[in-house]
């Protein structure tokens, strides 16, 4: 699908086509660079190659928010990022909670991992929300004084938000890891048939090259398609790229959980929208310093309120330890609901 998708621009073909061949050029790309950090994994130890899955776990996400950064479709990237945290801990926690419900009348997991997983969402949401109350009350970012003031505090926020993030990986792998480690995890890695250094290292690259591309096509397609359909920004980059990014992983968590693994559903879940807040967030403020496109951590009222809500309702379906597949439609329920309210944003 990739040279398909490549091939199409070449020739100048309708936005539309463009749009959804490079929806899905970008799942399989997903999956790949997921696959290849895995594998590599097995070659360098649980800890490194848990860090390995740290840094390239959300890698298509980053570069898609990247070109779209350098197109300047700010909104569009900051709702992608709203759009992947709440899939990941609503939609895909509430499908995987299906899943494994539907084959297991109840299901247990690592309540330390979820709580914490918990605490570092709702930490991420102080950081979007402190910037985006400020900018509706006291710094409202109308001349250049205030965006310069907002652009300082978005700074100082991903500073200290990424510090946290590395500071949770370190309590996470190293000094805590005993309260995270399950059998799931030593199980798994036994089973898989694992690729060589080279082939890894090759498939990552190559997987990583391949998202630049195609995220150049969806990007300069996603605002004629929009426009045709009638879908506003905000939908477009919380729904649609908020999921193409990550379904490979939720694919993957999906799968795990009707295994029984739910440890390690909740941990693809969960913890992908943790990294997405307090890793891909910092990064891509970051990354608009030095592309000259000013992004900050400030989000709309809409955005940050279904943050809130969806932390929310996770903590309190996540606290006992114990699963069963209505908490999962109660997710999904949410999922939808905050969905529509996105459709009619315009």
């Amino acid at each position: 699908m990739v040279p398909v998708a490549i091939g199409l621009d070449f020739v100048h073909s309708h936005h539309l086509v463009l749009f959804v061949v490079a929806i899905i050029a970008l799942i399989p790309l997903a999956k790949l660079i997921g696959d290849s950090t895995e594998h590599l994994a097995t070659h360098y130890g649980t800890t490194l190659g848990s860090l390995l899955n740290v840094t390239f776990g959300n890698a298509a996400e980053i570069i898609i928010a990247i070109v779209a950064i350098n197109a300047g479709l700010i909104d569009l990237v900051k709702a992608s990022i709203t759009g992947s945290i709440l899939g990941n801990i609503m939609l895909i926690f509430g499908l995987s909670l299906i899943a494994g419900g539907l084959r297991h009348k109840e299901q247990t997991f690592n309540r330390e991992n979820a709580g914490l997983q918990s605490s570092l969402i709702f930490l991420a949401i102080i950081g979007l929300a402190i910037p985006t109350i400020l900018s509706t009350t006291a710094i409202k970012p109308l001349d250049i004084e205030n965006q310069v003031k907002m652009q300082m505090l978005s700074d100082i926020l991903a500073l200290v938000l990424i510090s946290v993030y590395i500071a949770g990986i370190v309590f996470t792998f190293f000094t805590h890891k005993y309260l995270f480690t399950t059998p799931s995890h030593e199980h798994e890695a036994v089973e898989s048939v694992h690729w060589g250094k080279r082939k890894s290292f090759i498939l990552l690259a190559a997987s990583m090259v391949g998202v630049v591309a195609v995220s150049e096509i969806l990007v300069g397609s996603v605002e004629e398609t929009s426009k045709q359909f009638g879908f506003g920004e905000l939908f477009v980059g919380a729904i649609i790229v908020g999921i193409v990014g990550n379904a490979a992983e939720h694919s993957s968590a999906i799968v795990l959980a009707r295994k029984g693994k739910i440890d390690l559903s909740i941990g693809i879940a969960a913890g992908s929208g943790t990294q997405i807040a307090l890793f891909v967030v910092p990064i891509l403020v970051m990354v608009g310093i030095v592309l000259g496109q000013p992004f900050t951590l400030e989000c709309t009222l809409y955005e940050l309120a279904t943050l809130v809500l969806a932390a929310i309702i996770l903590n309190l379906i996540a606290h006992d330890g114990k699963s069963n597949w209505f908490e999962g439609i109660m997710l999904t329920a949410v999922y939808a609901i905050i969905a529509v309210g996105f459709y009619f944003i315009g």
